[in-house]
C-alpha cells in the first residue's frame, strides 16, 4: 500500500520548488492535495501534475503571512475531501526582493546596482526594516499561522496529524543566508520544537527539515553571483547542491506512519554541510 493512501495533505508554497517537488511526491503515494501559493499560475501547473498522478487536488491563493488566507486554505481540504491529515510549511523567501519574479534575473539587477554587498559589515548595514518585516512575517509568522489554522481542524477532527515546517540550514548556521533569513528560519526550528510539545497529547507530530543548498528559483541566483555560489558551495563535503526530490523524499518520510516516534526534530538532507 501507498504511504500516504487517504491522506489529505495541505502545502503552502505549493506552487514551485520543494513545494511542488512535496505535492507531486505525496500525490505519488495516495494523498490527495491542497496547494496554498501566492501565484496562481505555478499553483495550477501543481495542481495539473498531481492529477496526472490520479490524485485529486485543488489551488487555494493564499498569502503566507495572512491569518484569513491560512485559515481559508485549511477549510479547503476539510470541505473538499473531508479532512486534514498533513501540513507541509514550504512558503518562504530569502529576501523580500524574491516575493515574485525571476529570482536570478532580479539578483543579476540587484548585484549590478550595488544593492547586494559581499562585504559583511556592508551587508548587515544595509539590511532594512522592510526587508526584516517582510522576510519574517512570510518565514516564521507565516509557518505559525499555517500550523495553527491546521491544527485546529486536525483537533476538531481527532486527526493524529503530521506536521512538516521547511527550516535551513541557516536557521543554525549565520553564514548560510542573509540575516533576516537566517533569523526567520531559527525561528521556524524553535516554533517547530515548541509547538512538538504542545501537540503531542493530541497525537500530531511536528518535525522540520533544515535543507542545505538546493537547486530551485531560491538558489538560482548562485549562478548570477558565483562568488556567492562558490563561498557556500566550499562549505559542502559533498560539492553539489541538492535537489528538491530529495527533499520530498524527507518530507514524504515525515509525514508518514514510518515516523510514527518522530516529534521535534529537524532533520537536515544538507551534503555534509553540519560535519564540521
Amino acid at each position: 500500500m501507498a504511504r500516504l493512501t487517504g491522506k489529505v495533505a495541505v502545502i503552502t508554497g505549493g506552487g514551485n520548488g520543494l513545494g511542488r517537488a512535496c505535492a507531486v511526491r505525496f500525490a505519488e503515494e495516495g494523498a490527495d492535495v491542497v496547494i496554498g501559493d501566492i501565484l496562481d499560475d505555478p499553483a495550477a501547473r501543481t495542481v495539473e501534475l498531481v492529477e496526472a498522478l490520479g490524485r485529486r487536488a485543488v489551488a487555494v491563493h493564499t498569502d503566507a503571512a495572512s491569518a484569513a488566507d491560512n485559515d481559508a486554505l485549511a477549510a479547503v481540504a476539510v470541505d473538499s475531501f473531508g479532512r486534514l491529515d498533513v501540513l507541509v510549511t514550504a512558503a518562504g523567501v530569502s529576501s523580500a526582493n524574491y516575493v515574485s519574479g525571476d529570482h536570478a534575473a532580479i539578483t543579476r539587477r540587484l548585484y549590478d546596482e550595488g544593492a547586494i554587498a559581499l562585504d559583511p559589515a556592508r551587508r548587515f548595514t544595509e539590511v532594512s526594516l522592510d526587508e526584516w518585516n517582510r522576510v519574517f512575517e512570510i518565514n516564521a509568522t507565516g509557518t505559525m499561522l499555517a500550523m495553527q489554522s491546521a491544527v485546529r481542524h486536525m483537533l476538531a477532527l481527532g486527526t493524529r496529524g503530521s506536521i512538516v515546517t521547511i527550516a535551513s540550514i541557516a536557521g543554525k548556521h549565520p553564514d548560510a543566508g542573509p540575516l533576516p533569513y537566517c533569523v526567520s528560519k531559527s525561528a521556524v526550528c524553535m516554533i517547530t520544537k515548541h509547538t512538538a510539545r504542545q501537540l503531542a497529547g493530541a497525537g500530531i507530530r511536528v518535525n522540520a527539515i533544515g535543507p542545505g543548498f538546493i537547486e530551485t528559483n531560491m538558489t538560482a541566483p548562485l549562478s548570477e553571483v558565483p562568488e556567492l555560489g562558490k563561498r557556500l558551495l566550499d562549505g559542502v563535503p559533498m560539492g553539489r547542491m541538492g535537489v528538491p526530490l530529495e527533499i520530498a523524499n524527507t518530507a514524504l518520510f515525515l509525514a508518514s506512519d514510518e515516523s510514527s516516534y518522530f516529534t521535534g526534530e529537524i532533520l537536515h538532507p544538507d551534503g555534509g554541510f553540519f560535519t564540521e
